[in-house]
């Protein structure tokens, strides 16, 4: 199994590989400047150590959209297996839902604000994107949105983890949605699931236009009737029965 190389340019390789029963979407981000390579929540972290071997880059940084179990599963394999020193970052209100690792760089700026963060030879911006989670953060680089659980390509993240909020999500995709559209409208969306979209396809990513223009959370973010009314927001299950329970000890 090899991951797909989605995006490349003289500056920058994007590959992309669904590992996982969540259907998790990881993405490696190399500087081809500097041949440092960046993990976007690892699921598996001997895969991606093994791949870059291959490929001859290291991962200096793992990178992390946000702190649910699924997006951080292959964190401590990687650091454990890697010969080469690693940093991690993550936003600072992820801590909210409980979220500690030793030795994390925090990003600590506000709620639907960004910051620049220089990877290598490579410029992102950090967008705190709240709702999904308390701390999550969206990465935009040229050619590429890392948009994790924020924005899905049909649709957006649920709302009814713990640390999740609805009015917050919604927040975020207004916020969002004003930053995509001055953007190059060939960037990828790179989401952190694969699901399938209203008409049966099953992309791993799309150009920001189709998103824009198709996406079922971004056409009912203006409208309170539409927006209450979204299924995927929020779902009765094992999961949501554990936020509620942790809502409870909270209060």
């Amino acid at each position: 199994m090899r991951p797909d190389l989605i995006l490349q340019t003289s500056k920058i390789s994007i590959y992309q590989q669904q590992l996982g029963p969540w259907d998790n979407l990881n993405h490696l981000v190399v500087c081809n400047q500097t041949q440092q390579a960046c993990i976007v929540d690892p699921f598996d972290g001997e895969f991606w150590h093994d791949f870059c071997r291959l490929i001859g880059v290291k991962i200096t940084e793992i990178w992390l959209t946000h702190s649910h179990w699924d997006h951080i599963k292959g964190v401590d394999e990687l650091l454990q297996i890697a010969d080469n020193e690693i940093m991690v970052r993550c936003h600072i209100l992820e801590q909210e839902r409980g979220f500690t690792l030793p030795d994390v760089y925090w990003w600590e700026h506000a709620e639907c604000t960004n910051i620049s963060q220089n990877f290598g030879a490579l410029n992102f911006a950090i967008h705190c994107t709240p709702g999904h989670s308390p701390g999550h953060v969206v990465f935009i680089v040229d050619g590429a949105v890392i948009s994790g659980d924020c924005l899905f390509l049909g649709s957006c993240g649920r709302t009814d983890l713990y640390g999740g909020s609805k009015f917050k999500q919604r927040i975020s995709l207004l916020y969002l949605r004003d930053i995509l559209r001055n953007l190059p409208q060939d960037n990828l969306v790179l989401p952190g699931h694969q699901y399938p979209l209203a008409d049966g396809s099953n992309p791993h990513y799309l150009k920001l236009s189709v998103v824009l223009s198709d996406n079922l959370a971004l056409k009912a973010v203006d409208d309170d009737k539409k927006w209450d009314r979204l299924p995927f927001l929020s779902f009765d299950d094992e999961l949501a029965e554990k936020a509620r329970r942790q809502k409870t000890l909270d209060s």
